[in-house]
This record gives C-alpha cells, sequence and structure tokens, in this order.
C-alpha cells in the first residue's frame, strides 16, 4: 500500500520522538505505511509513537534501518548520525521531513499551510480544532501537541490539510499550499537569510507558489510587501478597519479570556471569547477565523471552538498552582515572543514575575542580545541557563553571562538542579514563575514542579 506514490511501504523515522517528525509519524501510520523509528530518548512522544504501532528503537545505530526502504529525518539529525550514514552508504532512499511534508501537502485539494515568524503553532493548533469541533475530518501536521488530538499530527479522510509551515533554511518552499497564511515577519533566522530583505523575499517566494489564496496580516508592514507580488486571491486580517476582516471592540474579562467582534467590509460577522493568555493571540485567533470562513465555515460555527480552545502544550502551560506560586512553561525564545509571554504575565494577579530563559543558539543570542535584555528585563527576576546550540557549535565568543550581566537582578546558573534549588530557596510568595525557551528548558520545570509536589524543599 503506497498512498503517496514514495515507491516504497517500510519508512523509517529518525526522531521520532521529535516535534518535527512525530506528526509525520502519525500521518504516515494513517496512511498504512510501516514505521520504524529511532530516538536518542524515551519519553511520552516515544511512547505515543509505540501506541501508533511504530517500531521504535532507543538510541542510534544502523541496524536500526534494517529493513527499510526509507528514510526520513529532520534538520535537527546531523550529518554523522549512524542511521543517516549508514542509509547513505546502502544506497536507502532518503528524505528531509520538510520534503516528505511537501509530498504530504500536495496530496490535499485544499493544504492550508501556516507561516510567519511567531504565532504558527498557536494558530494552525485553532483552525485545526475549529475544523474538526465542525465535523470536518481534518488532516494535520502541528509544531506542538494539541489536547484534543493527543499528539501533534492527524491523519483525516476530508480533502483538507492543515500544516505549520516554518521558514528555517526555505523549509516552507517545498510545501504544496493551496492556501498560505502568513502571520507577521520578524527578525529571525537571520544567520540563514543573512537579511531581513532576503527573509521578506523568501516569504514573498512562499506567497507565489501557493494556488489559491493568501491570508495575511494587514497590520504588519514586511507582511504586506512580501504578499505584494503573489498573483492569487489576497485576504487581510488585523485590527486595522481597512483589512478584509478586522477584530474590534475587544475587551479583557480576565488574564485569560479576551473578547472581540469579528468584522469584515460588510458588517460584523461575530463576537468571540478566547481564553489564551495574551493579546497578541487576538491576530493568531483572527487568522484561523478568516481560514475556516474561507474553507467554508459560517460565523456561528465559529464561537464554541474558539472558546473551547486552551492552547497547545509549551505556550503559556500552567504546570502547577499553589496559593503561593503558578508554575508556567513557554515556548518563547525569540524577543518579541518573550516580549508578548512578560507582557500577558504582567495581567496576572501575581505580584512577582519571574523568568527560566534558556537562550537558543549562538548567533541568535549575539545578534539580538540587547533585544533580548529589553524582554527579559520586564521580569522582577531572571535565571539564565547555558546556550542551547542546536545546530550550531560555540565559535562566536558568546554566552548567557553576557545576557545574564545587562539584566537587573539576574542570576546565571547552568544545572537544572541548580535552578530548581535556588527557586525553591528564593522565589517569594505570591509568583507567577515561567520558563522560557524552545530546547529541554521544560525538563527543569518538570523537575521543579515535582520537587513542589514532593514537598522536599
Amino acid at each position: 500500500m503506497d498512498p503517496l506514490n514514495l515507491g516504497k511501504e517500510r519508512i523509517h523515522l529518525i526522531g521520532v520522538g521529535g516535534s518535527g517528525i512525530f506528526p509525520v509519524a502519525q500521518i504516515l501510520s494513517g496512511l498504512k505505511y510501516e514505521l520504524s523509528g529511532s530516538d536518542i530518548a524515551d519519553g511520552s512522544t516515544v511512547q505515543r509513537a509505540r501506541d501508533l504501532g511504530v517500531k521504535v528503537s532507543i538510541g542510534h545505530a544502523a541496524e536500526n534501518i534494517a529493513g527499510a526502504e526509507l528514510v526520513i529525518y529532520s534538520a535537527a539529525i546531523p550529518a554523522n548520525n549512524p542511521e543517516l550514514v549508514a542509509a547513505l552508504q546502502s544506497k536507502i532512499e532518503v528524505m528531509t521531513r520538510a520534503e516528505i511534508l511537501g509530498i504530504i501537502t500536495a496530496r490535499y485539494k485544499r493544504s492550508v499551510c501556516i507561516a510567519g515568524t511567531h504565532g504558527k503553532t498557536t494558530t494552525t493548533a485553532l483552525l485545526v480544532q475549529i475544523l474538526l469541533e465542525n465535523n470536518i475530518d481534518t488532516s494535520a501536521i502541528i509544531g506542538g501537541v494539541l489536547p484534543i488530538l493527543n499528539g501533534s499530527g492527524r491523519f483525516g479522510q476530508s480533502d483538507i490539510c492543515v500544516c505549520e509551515a516554518c521558514e528555517y533554511a526555505n523549509t516552507f518552499l517545498g510545501l504544496g499550499s493551496s492556501v498560505s497564511v502568513i502571520l507577521n515577519i520578524g527578525n529571525d533566522h537571520l544567520e540563514f537569510f543573512g537579511s531581513m530583505g532576503n527573509l521578506i523575499l523568501a516569504f514573498g517566494q512562499f506567497c507565489l507558489q501557493t494556488k489559491d489564496l493568501v491570508i495575511y496580516n494587514g497590520d504588519d508592514a514586511n507582511t504586506r510587501e512580501a504578499v505584494s507580488r503573489a498573483p492569487v486571491r489576497k485576504i487581510s486580517f488585523g485590527l486595522g478597519e481597512s483589512n478584509d476582516y478586522y477584530a474590534a471592540n475587544i475587551k479583557r474579562l480576565s488574564f485569560q479570556s479576551i473578547a472581540f467582534d469579528l468584522f469584515k467590509s460588510a458588517g460584523k460577522l461575530a463576537s468571540l471569547t478566547f481564553n489564551i493568555p495574551g493579546e497578541h493571540n487576538i491576530y493568531n485567533v483572527l487568522a484561523s477565523l478568516v481560514a475556516a470562513i474561507e474553507l467554508g465555515l459560517n460565523p456561528e460555527q465559529l464561537t464554541a471552538p474558539v472558546f473551547n480552545f486552551k492552547g497547545v502544550n509549551r505556550r503559556f502551560e500552567v504546570l502547577y498552582k499553589s496559593e503561593e506560586l503558578t508554575v508556567v512553561d513557554d515556548y518563547a525564545h525569540h524577543p518579541t515572543e518573550i516580549k508578548a509571554t512578560l507582557t500577558a504575565a504582567r495581567q496576572s494577579p501575581r505580584k512577582n514575575i519571574w523568568v527560566v530563559f534558556q537562550p537558543f543558539t549562538y548567533s541568535r543570542t549575539k545578534g539580538l542580545l540587547d533585544d533580548f535584555v529589553d524582554a527579559l528585563s520586564l521580569a522582577d527576576r531572571c535565571i539564565i541557563t547555558d546556550i542551547m546550540g542546536g545546530r550550531e557549535f560555540d565559535d562566536l565568543g558568546v554566552s548567557s553571562f553576557d545576557l545574564a550581566k545587562k539584566i537587573p537582578d539576574a542570576v546565571q546558573i547552568s544545572s537544572f538542579d541548580g535552578i530548581v534549588q535556588y527557586i525553591v530557596e528564593n522565589v517569594p510568595e505570591n509568583t507567577l514563575l515561567i520558563t522560557l525557551g524552545c530546547g529541554d528548558i521544560y525538563k527543569a520545570a518538570g523537575q521543579l514542579v515535582e520537587r513542589l509536589r514532593g514537598g522536599d524543599s
């Protein structure tokens, strides 16, 4: 059985527990391919892969690919990975995550690809929830776990696929998008693109490759420039009334609830309330609403799913709450995202805001150092971990100490054990503590919560 016409039926997935590859496993499992996979450590996502029927090996070794006809890997996998090396030496076909996503999205008549520097995961997840709650059997590829899916991917029988589209290394240019959504364009991944001009050009090319419709943030100048040459139909959204769709009468109901009215040029379409913190999420909600309407839903079909949506894992995810302390984990790793998260946190009834931040990549830390200082200074106390290099080497002469020494009252602590101990010994009452970063800082949050629940102080 080969519904994607790959010419292969037995597929091996390197890093099957990762946020990029696991949703691919969910789609391929739904398409009835025979799957194996590997990851460096066991965990809940790896177990979910096993539950799909994936034969998972812990640790990377050449023998793990035995019997595979195709090996798929993500950008996080280094060139010297033994399974990737073995596949190339054995002349087994290899394919990047971006390439398989291009094949998957091209399979669907209505593929919706959601791009932007910030907000992709939340927007993608909300659109998927809107469609599913309206009984549209949607396929999905999301960069985070959506609770109603208990995962980040889904295979559906309809002609709609909703896919999060990442711009890093131009991976989104391989997608087969019939509808493209552009949320915003900011200064990220410039170590690859080299300049904002090149980044805008990449988004412009993404729009040029779109088959039917571009939905874009009309309030963002970079986005307007990127979409300007796209020959397909274009629809704008935003807060300004000049947009095709816009939000008005915005009211904060509580720390995590915001209400607004959705308008189109002809008049008011609906009144909605969403329950994820932060006014920046109005744009993400708007984008999801416009995409849903353009896919054929009526405005009255939108209100309940939007109200029901509780966000995605690692997006202001509350892990622990007591009378004295609330612990939240958040994926924010760019200064713009951090500022938005901490601005939302300031609306909390908690008096003190503490942050544990794990910088990701040396190039981003060095290039945006002062922006990180400005954003993190919104917290009352900031704890900085070592920089997580990810795909980069430590050859730029920057460290987390450079960041910590510029932020008032910040401390630099390398180990997660040390961070947890510092928090337990020093955090004041009435505090909202947020772990921030796109690396493995969530593990520190988990250790802290385990310590707090165990009462070991």
